[in-house]
């Protein structure tokens, strides 16, 4: 669906179709079985620019749009989840923290090596015990002289054992949001161990980590904004990672929707394809339906960050209707399929196992309903 795209919008989808294509889709296989993805993909995404997607070219970005940034990330999303979560987390939530909320020795040390592919981000956010509760973290940061000691442990920490740096928040005052501040913490400094978590459902190629934090010593120019911003500057973060997580399920869709109308035009049952029976019809009619609503919900949100709208709202819309719509299609994927579909040898099981993550992580199903009831009625749930 071309829909109002720029020649320049159309250059870049192709740009990310043609990269999928020749530096993914022959990999994804393997990459998935051996929990593992060839991590010299980082520097390909660099060279192609879609780590600088909307960071200024001051700082090494090559800035375009937010709608060409959900084009990139839908084509990433069509071809592994896994090298899509690379491009959302450490150019998404980690470059584009520190080009709106670093100062200018921040931006320039770390925003040219991290949208070249040189180095990579993570977001050290979620806790054991801390997930949809962002706003009461227990991972310290308390002051020593003119330094900040941190001491606790994060979780499912997309890069994390890949990363460079951390946009790590910690807490710094009382309890509550008002008591969380954000740093960037160099992932080799003394102190901090990394532990990768295997054994996933799916994004099974993604480096995913738990981070414990053992007195790790880092100065005051380490802060990302002011002391009790944290929580600001992670939220600010998420309804744009929202976005992205949106786009990688129109992705996802997209591909099972692909996958299941090649299988069904060519699969024979009773001397004809199964693509000429009503209720597989029925099913291929639901993907696409569903996976153009999504499309269209997320580029709304693309189209308001763009214009220096408010967002957020819809954001959260997109992200709980695309990952749920992705679930949805890529279960009727392996419905067409049949017993195939329950095999690695296709994509469409690899489709779910990727999906299902997509209702939890940066705000889940139950939470988006919420956000969004709080701004359709004015009243708070989570009180």
């Amino acid at each position: 669906m071309d829909l109002r795209l720029s020649e320049e919008q159309a250059q870049v989808r192709d740009l990310a179709r043609d990269f999928v294509a020749k530096e993914v889709l022959p990999h994804v296989r393997e990459w998935d079985r051996a929990e593992a993805v060839d991590r010299g993909i980082v520097r390909k995404l660099g060279e192609v620019g879609f780590l600088g997607l909307t960071v200024p070219e001051a700082y090494g970005g090559s800035e375009g749009d937010h709608l060409a940034y959900c084009l990139v990330t839908e084509e990433l999303g069509r071809g592994d989840s896994s090298v899509r979560g690379i491009v959302s987390v450490s150019l998404g939530l980690v470059a584009k923290t520190i080009a709106a909320a670093g100062d200018e020795e921040q931006k320039a040390h770390w925003l040219p090596r991290l949208t070249s592919g040189e180095a990579v981000g993570c977001f050290g956010l979620t806790e054991p015990d801390t997930g949809s509760d962002a706003g009461n973290l227990s991972t310290r940061a308390e002051r020593v002289g003119g330094d900040w000691e941190i001491t606790g442990a994060k979780t499912f920490i997309t890069n994390g054992t890949w990363a460079d740096v951390i946009v790590l928040f910690a807490r710094t005052g009382g309890p509550g949001p008002k008591g969380v501040t954000a740093f960037l913490v160099p992932a080799d400094s003394p102190g901090l161990e990394r532990r990768e978590i295997h054994g996933k459902l799916g994004l099974r190629g993604q480096a995913t980590a738990e981070l414990a934090f053992d007195r790790v010593r880092v100065p005051d120019s380490a802060r990302l904004g002011e002391e009790g911003q944290g929580f600001r500057i992670a939220m600010s973060a998420l309804h744009k990672g929202r976005m992205s997580v949106a786009a990688g399920c129109v992705g996802i869709a997209r591909g099972a929707l692909e996958e299941s109308l090649r299988y069904a035009g060519e699969r024979q049952q009773f001397g004809r394809p199964i693509a000429g029976f009503q209720l597989v019809q029925e099913m291929l009619t639901e993907m696409a339906v569903e996976t153009d609503a999504a499309r269209l919900l997320t580029w709304r949100v693309a189209d308001l960050i763009d214009r220096g709208e408010p967002f957020a709202t819809e954001a959260s819309m997109a992200k709980l209707y695309a990952s749920e719509a992705a679930v949805k299609a890529a279960n009727l994927s392996i419905q067409v399929f049949g017993g195939y579909g329950y095999l690695d040898e296709y994509p469409v099981g690899k489709f779910l196992r990727d999906a299902r993550v997509m209702t939890l992580y940066e705000g889940t199903s139950q939470i988006q309903k919420l956000l969004i009831g709080r701004a359709l009625t004015g009243v708070n749930a989570f009180a």
